[in-house]
């Protein structure tokens, strides 16, 4: 008996592809395929050692993102909307998938609250601290086309385009802003 199998092959789109730059549009069916190509993401993320990763990281250009913290659950945000974000914020190194080997301190909200839609099509509402809301917070930023180094000023923005340029060119290609 021959079975039907769908193979979902993605890969991380780095810095220099134009999807990278984009806005993500609404979801407006949750159904079967998505919620596999959110657990094939979940897989992508953890070969790739990262925490999270967005629709357009992986050249989909749809509003939902996958986070799995360790010590947590995995979690699909699919039509996320930030409702809230604290006064107090915080000053931590980020990294990104699509910036292999580049990190940098980002400020960011030390405390937010989202809204977004499960793999089951059910609303929530979660309330975040710590790394958990900035790493939905970075996330999200690829929904509307953000990287973590526009939050970076030139000079250092510069500096990490400039070292993910570096370790491009040892692969044969060279990343733009």
């Amino acid at each position: 008996m021959v079975r039907n199998v769908i193979a979902i092959v993605m890969q991380i789109l780095t810095l220099g592809n134009d999807v990278l730059r984009q806005k993500a549009e609404k979801i407006e069916k949750i159904d079967t395929d998505l919620v596999k190509t959110a657990q094939a993401m979940l897989s992508l993320m953890h070969e790739g050692k990262g925490l999270g990763l967005a629709g357009p990281q992986v050249g989909l250009l749809k509003r939902f993102f996958v986070v799995h913290l360790e010590d947590d659950i995995p979690r699909i945000f699919i039509n996320p909307s930030i409702i809230e974000t604290s006064h107090e914020t915080v000053k931590f190194e980020e990294g990104c998938l699509s910036l292999p080997g580049a990190y940098a301190n980002v400020i960011r909200s030390r405390e937010i609250t989202v809204q977004a839609w499960n793999e089951r099509g059910r609303p929530f509402t979660l309330e975040a601290g710590g790394l958990l809301a900035r790493v939905i917070l970075h996330e999200y930023d690829h929904l509307d086309g953000k990287l973590f180094i526009d939050r970076l000023s030139e000079s250092k923005r510069n500096k990490v385009i400039e070292k993910v340029n570096k370790r491009a060119s040892l692969s044969g290609r060279r990343a733009k802003t």
